[in-house]
């Protein structure tokens, strides 16, 4: 009868205590992980938010009336030949893994519409940069501004130039963006085919459309795809993420005449 009477304290032993702390602990553990987990979730988020935003500010102010657009008049001075013939030979070589930087490319030469100088733009860190061409995809619903050369700073804000010649050119413009497997950037340019279109309107406002002829993927050290050699034709590369960001996935389109 007193072993009945014996309160339940009597059973909780040391070893049961010291396991109860164990779970309280682990508890707040994960509770601090998850909201941590959380925190970088929307800080993600708002990030690409704010790119985005940044995005389509370069891309409103590349647009101009209708009524200056005449005015506008193109100067083939801006090939820059030399600079795409001495990268050539590394870029042809296919035992090269060399990542071009484009911040090496001298853009000096670039002449403004109407007679003008480019416009500077400047990031958060000091990057200076100016708006090259605009990119639309019709199929995916894509639409952005390009800029002039890439670093992590800008790929956040807008699709950039990679390597090659300038837009609308002979040789091969290529352009880097953010697959953020959702709907903004380069997000879908994987789920392009072959005989897709993508236009591209340059700072003259010439508009040219290229029809998409291949889609591969690479490893990330691979640039073979950026070569200038074209045989006179004007090219374009778009180079994204696979979705698990391992791999790059290459479009490649060609002008359609």
């Amino acid at each position: 009868m007193n072993q009945i009477l014996i309160t339940e304290k009597l059973y909780i032993t040391p070893e049961l205590r010291r396991q109860k702390r164990l779970y309280k602990i682990d508890f707040i553990i994960s509770v601090f992980l998850l909201c941590l987990l959380f925190s970088y979730y929307i800080f993600s988020e708002y990030d690409k938010y704010a790119g985005e935003k940044k995005s389509q500010e370069i891309l409103a102010s590349m647009t101009i009336p209708e009524t200056m657009q005449s005015t506008y008049v193109y100067d083939d001075t801006t090939i820059r030949v030399e600079d795409n013939e001495k990268i050539v030979v590394i870029l042809e070589d296919p035992d090269s893994s060399t990542v071009i930087d484009p911040n090496n490319l001298d853009n000096s030469k670039l002449t403004a519409p109407m007679g003008g100088k480019v416009e500077t733009l400047v990031t958060e860190s000091g990057d200076k940069y100016y708006r090259l061409a605009i990119i639309r995809i019709p199929k995916i619903d894509l639409e952005y501004g390009i800029v002039d050369h890439w670093s992590n700073e800008l790929l956040k804000m807008s699709p950039c130039k990679f390597h090659g010649c300038d837009p609308n050119e002979v040789g091969n413009f290529c352009i880097v963006g953010h697959n953020y497997r959702n709907d903004k950037f380069f997000s879908h340019v994987p789920e392009l085919v072959n005989g897709d279109i993508i236009e591209i309107e340059d700072n003259y406002r010439r508009k040219v459309n290229y029809e998409v002829y291949d889609k591969h993927v690479v490893t990330e050290n691979d640039t073979r795809d950026t070569t200038q050699i074209t045989h006179g034709k004007r090219e374009i590369t778009l180079i994204t993420c696979t979705d698990d960001s391992k791999n790059r996935v290459i479009v490649r389109a060609r002008e359609k005449i």
